[in-house]
């Protein structure tokens, strides 16, 4: 058996371990009863191994597939209700002096742009996103340690959370910058972060040094233990995510669950949040060139049973999808997603959006408000809440609170609020209306009533021009 106690990635993601776990899969993939006892022990919510995950992946049964879908959705709704949480990229510079092979920021594109934003810049991008109702931004650069030291990051955070304008202010900065020191994680915690994010791209070892053939990138070792670093330079909230159609969906599937099965163990808290993010082409990228895409129908699939087997992890998904492809995976587990996003370096304050030097297509155009009024038409309601990385529950306090259920106490009160909050100052007046429906019937479901009581004072102080309650 792997050692899930190892701080050494190549212990902790075991390539025979994954092949055991496909082969174990792929022979098991209409075994009805054993699937019925996966599905009966996911049932207590308490998550399923690598194994069991993969195989309700694999499983070839109609009747036992719906059952998946279902458990996913009731999952979701005993864990996170409705809500569903906001964010926006933020993206501070293209320069890169990595090789990726799937990614236009790398080294040897002599056709895009290059650009770094100054702090001003970052002060008129920031008021951009603060304009459009944002709370909560994650910071993408490239990895260069000339044009995008540590430090230069440091300077951006410190600007960010300096601007406030007119009632706007962003509360949470999410970094994902590029695999660093247990120094340099130790600052970005100084410095006030939320979660740090980083994509493994793949976790299939020979599959990722061929996809990063130069840079500090191709060491494996060093990015894939990242997070073991970022936590030991004291970060509570860790975000983990593959790049699906890199490798095949099923290796990287288990790949990702046996990273969080170590964290969980070795760390003594799981990954906050999974990202999924599918290839899209751009700028030099043609995405039609990687062989390993996966349909919509498995991207559902995968996502529920990612629901499934870490029931207190959040999930994200950003304009990389449709409307289309977000809807079917908010209904089965997605909790964050991205809205009125740019993809490139000053995107947010010129009308050109500077798409030349955008990481990626952005697949779902529409606007901020938008994306709220069709959220709140699907019965989802959007939060721009932050409130428990402001209260210090975070990492395993986080996860306490969501294990004994008294998380909803907390985020559905501040889920109305901070609607409210983006309501009143952002809206246009279709989606107020639609949202302050909302808003009345969703705050009878608040379960504690002294908690109801005081969010219903609370939206009545919001109207009248106070801003920034929490629980």
């Amino acid at each position: 058996m792997y050692d899930v106690m190892s701080p050494h990635a190549v212990d902790f993601i075991d390539d025979g371990e994954i092949q055991a776990t496909l082969k174990f899969a792929e022979e098991n993939k209409d075994n009805a009863a054993l699937i019925s006892e996966i599905i009966a022990k996911a049932k207590d919510c308490k998550g399923l191994n690598h194994r069991e995950a993969l195989l309700l992946l694999d499983c070839t049964l109609e009747d036992k597939n719906k059952e998946i879908l279902e458990l996913a959705m009731e999952i979701k709704r005993k864990f996170y209700g409705n809500r569903i949480v906001m964010f926006a990229p933020l993206y501070l510079s293209n320069y890169c002096i990595n090789s990726c092979v799937y990614c236009p920021y790398h080294v040897q594109n002599r056709t895009i742009p290059r650009k770094k934003l100054t702090q001003e810049e970052i002060r008129n991008e920031v008021i951009a996103l603060q304009d459009m109702g944002h709370k909560r931004l994650a910071l993408e650069t490239g990895e260069d340690p000339v044009n995008n030291p540590i430090e230069y990051v440091l300077d951006s955070i410190k600007t960010i959370y300096s601007i406030k304008h007119k009632n706007g202010a962003i509360r949470r900065v999410n970094v994902n910058i590029a695999a660093t020191t247990v120094e340099n994680y130790r600052k970005l915690k100084d410095a006030g972060i939320g979660t740090y994010i980083l994509f493994q791209e793949t976790y299939n070892k020979e599959n990722y040094e061929a996809l990063h053939p130069a840079g500090p990138k191709h060491d494996y070792a060093w990015h894939t233990e990242a997070m073991d670093r970022a936590m030991d330079g004291g970060i509570d909230d860790v975000g983990c995510g593959v790049l699906y159609g890199l490798s095949t969906y099923r290796y990287d599937f288990v790949g990702q669950l046996m990273h969080a099965e170590h964290l969980e163990a070795f760390k003594g808290v799981g990954p906050h949040t999974i990202s999924v993010p599918r290839i899209r082409p751009a700028d030099d990228i043609n995405a039609g060139q990687f062989s390993n895409a996966i349909s919509d129908d498995m991207f559902e699939k995968l996502v529920a049973v990612l629901r499934i087997a870490v029931p207190y992890t959040g999930i994200i998904v950003s304009t990389r999808e449709s409307k289309t492809a977000r809807e079917r995976v908010l209904r089965v587990g997605v909790s964050q997603i991205s809205g009125g996003s740019r993809t490139s370096v000053g995107g947010y304050t010129t009308e050109a959006r500077h798409d030349e030097t955008a990481q990626f297509d952005v697949s779902d155009l529409r606007t901020l408000d938008e994306v709220i009024k069709w959220l709140l038409e699907q019965g989802h309601i959007p939060s721009f809440c932050t409130a428990c990385y402001r209260e210090g529950r975070t990492g395993d306090r986080f996860m306490t609170l969501v294990k004994n259920g008294q998380i909803a106490n907390c985020c559905q009160p501040n889920a109305l609020m901070t609607l409210k909050e983006y309501l009143e100052d952002y809206a246009s007046p279709e989606t107020k209306e639609i949202g302050d429906r909302m808003i009345d019937t969703e705050l009878q479901n608040v379960p504690n009533e002294k908690v109801r009581s005081i969010a219903e004072q609370n939206l009545k102080d919001i109207v009248n021009g106070k801003r920034d309650f929490r629980f």
